[in-house]
């Protein structure tokens, strides 16, 4: 069983935060496929952008403790639609993220777009920089005890 599955747009962090959590050389690598990155399954992007893949992430979920739904503070697009989160069988945790090069007003509509998708507990990051990244962390720790890689 993996610990927790990355969802989000082409381009929001979701890779890039991988690299960050596993002490890894950060540099931009697009995902074209899913893969299994130690205890982290990450997602490309399209599996959010068109609904049509949308069962792809259900399967996938089967085998995850959480759902990581990211939301860059830079994409001004409502990404994921109203109670998107309700789709999975376990809990889902969000991310907002580039906040490093986001104005407060982008943070915050950033916010605003993953709760409408079902999200209550929300990280405001920059895995660049490494802002906020302990305490997503401990966070993901704390949720994912018990489950190996």
């Amino acid at each position: 069983m993996r610990k927790a599955m990355f969802v989000g747009a082409i381009g929001c962090g979701k890779t890039t935060l991988v690299q960050r959590l596993h002490h890894e050389t950060i540099s931009y690598d697009k995902t074209q496929a899913v893969e299994f990155r130690g205890s982290i399954i990450d997602t490309p992007g399209e599996f959010v952008e068109h609904r049509y893949l949308y069962p792809s992430l259900m399967t996938l979920s089967v085998g995850a403790k959480v759902i990581v739904a990211i939301q860059s503070a830079l994409d001004q697009r409502a990404v994921f639609p109203p109670a998107f989160t309700t789709m999975f069988p376990v809990k889902t945790i969000g991310v907002v993220s580039k906040i490093d090069a986001a104005s407060p007003e982008q943070i915050t509509y950033a916010e605003e777009r993953l709760k409408n998708a079902g999200v209550q507990q929300i990280f405001q990051l920059s895995s660049v920089a490494g802002t906020g990244i302990t305490e997503f962390e401990e966070a993901l720790n704390q949720l994912t005890v018990g489950v190996e890689a």
